[in-house]
């Protein structure tokens, strides 16, 4: 009998901890459990093939997804070939993507069995229950919550070569106490902690062994402060042992929360050691309440202002476009707002309808249309169009490639000036005319055009322009911050729910983890 763990994750560099944790929770059934991972694009019968490369004549195989929304159109296709080809083959789900709306879904049709919520010990006790009854089972299986005592940590199960080539994903904790309706965290009752110590020492081993890259999926880094400050020293220490070979890690702050002890520890950080992720998503108060998000903006702003001039932290704040009741208008004020602050990276994120979250309670009032399709991006709603939409779409891959790139770095203030959004509006609907397409534009051509609407829409000196953009794409001024930057883009705007983590650096969104 073999059992595997398998995913499809969003690119090699990302080790899955979700399914390492499922490992380190298998108690007997460890030794005949084994790790299979994936990387979205690759060819489905190939996959097919590597599953059923485990299989022992005259003996079980089940396998366990993990099922998320950047994986689960791909892993319909696969379950699908797999179940046709080897229909024996027990095939168990497990993810955000499964856990909620569960019946409708094609993936959960083909499937088994499905477990909803957490899989620390659901899973091993749902494969103990197949291999040795009792049976029938139910199909569908509610994942129990164990005490976080009793979940056993994954870390020793990163092998060497994760180490090396792969982002590492740590949590000190897991939950979240806030209740923003776009997030499936809005579903958790609280936050709950590993125990710090153990999870430190943890965190130790794997640097005696060479991580250098830590980035935490905890929702809520500085929820607590006593054990933030135990976090960073951590890393403090590190850094001052053997400061030619730095360590660099990732937490998602809350922005509003940054008492003076925890300014003293994040100052001491020297550059290209430290990121922060912030959400504030809206900085319209009444968009934040009719979406249960509870943020002091002012004191957002005042922090994220203390941050770019007092630490050497590298920040991306989060913003999100077709909240209910957001208009175009009002998202201009909060990113403009947003902008003064002079984060290093702004990611501009689209509203998208998570199965299970609260949002779709406002659908009917703020007449809210979503994509039907994985990821589930909103289409329109009563405020902005269909039309309207499509333009912040593409304003937010420009601003990816121009602005978040860093390949612009002295041209972007001149395109922005003094009014960001719309001038950054202008340029993206007149790059698309241009165009036709927002991806696979060569960085060449790209500067090309950005040079040509300075001179000839903003009628400014072309000599001058030319020479500015010269001076960036001679210097290709992308703005390197950590080993691993692709680790950190990509994300969106939603929280982990309480299972298992993530598998990938998807967006807030889409984290978390069943099985």
């Amino acid at each position: 009998m073999t059992i595997l763990l398998s995913t499809l994750n969003a690119r090699y560099s990302h080790a899955s901890l979700g399914l390492r944790y499922l490992l380190a929770n298998m108690g007997k059934l460890q030794e005949e459990t084994r790790l299979q991972e994936f990387v979205i694009g690759a060819k489905t019968t190939d996959m097919v093939e590597k599953l059923l490369s485990y299989r022992v004549a005259g003996e079980k195989l089940i396998v366990g997804f993990g099922v998320y929304i950047w994986n689960v159109e791909e892993t319909t296709k696969l379950v699908a070939v797999l179940k046709r080809v080897a229909p024996d083959v027990v095939v168990v789900l497990g993810g955000p993507e499964v856990s909620y709306e569960t019946a409708e879904q094609q993936i959960v049709k083909l499937a088994d069995y499905v477990i909803t919520g957490w899989g620390d010990v659901t899973f091993p006790d749902v494969c103990r229950q197949i291999l040795h009854g009792p049976q029938p089972l139910m199909k569908i299986h509610a994942g129990v919550q164990p005490p976080m005592a009793q979940i056993k940590l994954p870390y020793d199960l990163y092998t060497d070569d994760d180490i090396k080539n792969r982002t590492l994903y740590v949590e000190a904790s897991r939950g979240c106490p806030f209740k923003c309706e776009f997030c499936l965290s809005a579903l958790d009752k609280t936050a709950w902690p590993f125990d710090i110590d153990l999870f430190l020492a943890e965190m130790e081993g794997l640097h005696a062994r060479g991580a250098r890259l830590f980035k935490f999926v905890d929702r809520t880094f500085n929820l607590n402060i006593k054990t933030s400050l135990k976090i960073m020293q951590f890393f403090l220490d590190k850094l001052e042992a053997d400061p030619q070979d730095p360590v660099y890690a990732h937490f998602e702050v809350v922005p509003d929360h940054l008492p003076d002890a925890l300014k003293e520890g994040i100052m001491k950080f020297p550059p290209g050691t430290l990121q922060f992720e912030l959400g504030i998503q809206s900085f319209n108060p009444e968009v934040q309440a009719r979406i249960s998000r509870k943020q002091n903006n002012d004191k957002a702003a005042e922090n994220i202002r203390w941050l770019c001039e007092h630490s050497e932290a590298h920040l991306h704040v989060d913003l999100i476009a077709g909240l209910p009741g957001e208009t175009v208008e009002s998202f201009a004020l909060g990113f403009n707002r947003l902008y003064a602050l002079k984060p290093h990276e702004i990611q501009f994120g689209i509203l998208k309808r998570l199965r299970g979250t609260p949002i779709i309670r406002h659908t009917q009032e703020h007449g809210l249309v979503f994509d039907p399709h994985p990821p589930y991006t909103i289409l329109a709603n009563n405020t902005i169009d269909f039309a309207t939409m499509q333009r912040l779409v593409r304003f937010a891959r420009y601003w990816d490639l121009v602005a978040n790139s860093g390949r612009f770095a002295h041209t972007l203030p001149l395109i922005l000036a003094d009014t960001p959004f719309e001038h950054f509006m202008d340029l993206s609907d007149w790059l698309y005319a241009r165009t036709d397409a927002t991806h696979r534009i060569a960085l060449e051509r790209l500067a090309a055009l950005v040079a040509e609407w300075l001179a000839d829409i903003r009628k400014m000196n072309r000599e001058a322009v030319t020479a500015l953009i010269k001076s960036d794409y001679a210097g290709q001024s992308i703005h390197q911050h950590g080993p691993d930057k692709s680790a950190t883009k990509g994300k969106q705007q939603n929280s982990l729910p309480p299972s298992t983590p993530a598998t990938s650096a998807p967006s807030r969104q889409a984290r978390h983890m069943a099985a």
